[in-house]
Parts: structure tokens; sequence; C-alpha cells
């Protein structure tokens, strides 16, 4: 039987809604709920998905361990004499395969793949860490918050980590930190390094701080952005060597609101990933001289991860990271999207819409953002085992 994908037909439904480009912060936002004959007929299909425990434990296996499942395991959920002894069973076959050594390499590669990261032993620590994590059902908020052993080794052959501590300096605050993000990542003004963070984790690119009140600054578009427009450096703003605040074709200031207050944290970093006591990024400027913190924002403004929410220094922004919703959504978006066979949530918009996958987030919150929790709630939802 062909396959009708929820999540398909959810970013479809919720496409009219995500088309403005107000941003938000609901990995692709829109509701799912549609109107008109086509969501009726959406909603039609949907209704005619059967569960097919058998079908989904093919999927499974070959996402979790790599193998397609056993006969003898086929063999279990096929003989169950009712459907709730199917579920008990395939429930069951999810949970070994979670348990499994090879679930450790499958993880890491799908962290490898997700952060854009891998193939050398300096671009493996920050997966590494995170599939660790997702292996022994640690916090998802660790990735953000660690404080110790963010460098972690993981042998594919013996399938096994080993926890290190880095030695690039500085503090140390999960894979915020990480040398290897720092060193691949590296680019002028730390732009990069902040985009990546805010792609991965949060699951949207810039901008992604909008107001519903937009304000017209001279220029052609208005100014969406909620923080105040000179809460960012220009040469007419305190300093700054780069004109952020320009209106002449673009405005500027929708995407550097938000990405001008979280870059200085992360360019106190070389381009080998070492943290150093002054900012180590270049800028574009004649000579590539160094940036400095008025480059990014006039005098007397602070750090922050979003407006009204200030970071003074790195673990602070994972601090923050690790309490804001949208970042734990993103997280479950991510794994939904993997189980589905989907691609990249921002790369190739691949959006799901926040009500797909509510009873995942909150049952992920509830839990204390547990990794192999979530992942298992995942592969045994009702949405993942209908067909």
């Amino acid at each position: 039987m062909k396959r009708i994908s929820l999540l398909l037909m959810a970013a479809a439904l919720a496409a009219p809604a995500c088309s403005s480009g107000s941003g938000g912060g609901d990995n692709g936002s829109g509701s799912g709920s549609g109107s008109g004959s086509g969501s009726d007929d959406w909603n039609t299909l949907l209704g005619q998905r059967v569960v097919d425990y058998n079908a989904a434990l093919k999927i499974a296996a070959l996402r979790l361990t790599g193998d397609l499942p056993t006969m003898a395991e086929i063999d279990q959920v096929a003989n169950a004499p009712d459907m709730a002894t199917q579920q008990t069973v395939y429930n069951g076959l999810i949970q070994q395969y979670m348990s499994r050594p090879a679930f450790s390499n499958q993880i890491f590669y799908f962290w490898r793949d997700t952060m854009k990261q891998g193939e050398t032993p300096l671009l493996d620590t920050a997966p590494a860490l995170a599939a660790e994590l997702s292996v022994n059902n640690g916090s998802y908020m660790n990735l953000f918050t660690q404080s110790s052993k963010t460098c972690v080794n993981y042998s594919d052959t013996t399938e096994t980590f080993t926890d290190t501590d880095c030695t690039n300096g500085g503090p140390v605050s999960g894979v915020l930190t990480d040398p290897g993000v720092m060193t691949q990542f590296f680019s002028n003004f730390a732009f990069r390094r902040t985009r990546w963070i805010q792609e991965v984790w949060d699951c949207q690119a810039f901008p992604v701080e909008a107001t519903a009140a937009p304000q017209e600054e001279g220029g052609a578009a208005p100014y969406l952005g909620v923080w105040p427009f000179k809460s960012i450096a220009s040469p007419t703003n305190g300093g700054g060597r780069v004109d952020f605040l320009n209106v002449a074709s673009v405005v500027c200031a929708n995407c550097h609101e938000t990405l001008n207050h979280i870059a200085p944290l992360l360019a106190h970093y070389d381009m080998n990933g070492q943290y150093q006591t002054n900012l180590a990024v270049p800028t574009p400027l004649d000579g590539a001289p160094l940036a400095m913190l008025s480059d990014y924002l006039p005098p007397g403004e602070s750090t922050a991860w979003r407006y009204q929410v200030p970071a003074a220094d790195i673990p602070s922004l994972g601090a923050d990271m690790a309490a804001d919703p949208s970042v734990a959504s993103c997280g479950v978006a991510r794994i939904w999207n993997w189980a589905l066979g989907k691609t990249d949530i921002v790369d190739t918009l691949e959006v799901v819409p926040a009500d797909v996958i509510q009873d995942q987030v909150a049952a992920f919150t509830a839990s204390g953002f547990k990794l192999k929790d979530m992942i298992y709630a995942v592969y045994t939802s009702d949405d993942f085992v209908k067909f």
C-alpha cells in the first residue's frame, strides 16, 4: 500500500501560512488544519490510513540499525493474534533496535548529517556528543549546557564513545564551544557560526524575530524586527564600520537585529577554533581587520539570544536556548523528519507544522528532554505506523 505521509500533507496545508515570511519559531508555522474542499480531501486521505506494524518495522529497522528486520522479527509481528499484541511486539522490537550497538552508528551518522559536520576526528566530536546523549538517554539540552567532557570521540568500528575535555580554551557549553564547529564555520564576523546555531538548533533561517507592527525606516520595504531599529551598529550609530542599518536595497536589520546580538559571543574563536580573549574573526573590510564589538552593537547594547533574553556569555546563551520551547520543538522535528525519510527542514524546506508533533513535544518536555525516550516516541507514534 502506498504510504500517505502525514508530514507532507500537513506541510502542504501549512504552505499558505508559511509563505508570508513573517518568522515565528514553530519550525515552519501553520496549523495544518486548512479549510475548504482541499482540506477535506486531505483529511479524507488521512482518515483512510491503517496501522501496518510490519511495514513500519521495516522502515524503523533500517533507520535504527541499518539493516532490514529478520524473518523471525517479521513473523513475531505478523503472527501476533490481534492488533494490541502486534503493537506490544512492535514496540518491544523498537526498544531492542535502540539497545543494539548498531544504533550507535546510525544515530551518530544522523547527527553528523544534521550538524553538517564529520569525517575528521576534529569535526566528529560534536556529533559524537549528540549520539552519546541519544544512546544513553541523556537530556537534549546538554547539547547546549554541558560544561565538561564535551569533545567526545566515537569509533564506528567498535561502536564505542570516549569522553574527553575540549582543549580549545574558554568557556565550555556543549556543542556551542566545540572546536570543530568553530573551525568549520569560521567566517567574517562569525556569522556562519551564528547561522549554524540558528538553523540547526532552532530550525529556521534568519530573520527569526518579527513584529506585527512593521516600522517605516526610509527604505522601500519596512523594518519587520522586534528589536529597536537602532539596537545594532552602523557608522552613524555608535561607530560601527559596517552599515547594518542600510535600507537602500534591502532592510539589513531584519536579519541583523538578532544576528548581531548573538555573533559577538562566537567571535572569540579563531580560525583553528581556539578561544581568544579579544575578538578573533575578520571583517570583510579592506585588509580584513579583526572585528570589534562596536561593529555589531552600539554602546550600551548587550549580547542576547532573543529580544529581552540577554546572554552575557556562551554558557548563558546555551541556557537561554535550553529554555526556549522552539529549540525543543526543533529537536523533535528533526527526529521526525529522520524517521519519515524527509530532508533538511531549513535547506529543503521540509518543515514540520507544530500541531503534527505536539504530542511528541509535550512528552519530550515532560521527560526532561530525554533523547532516547523521544526517539522511541516518534518511532512508535500513530503517525509513524499508519499507511
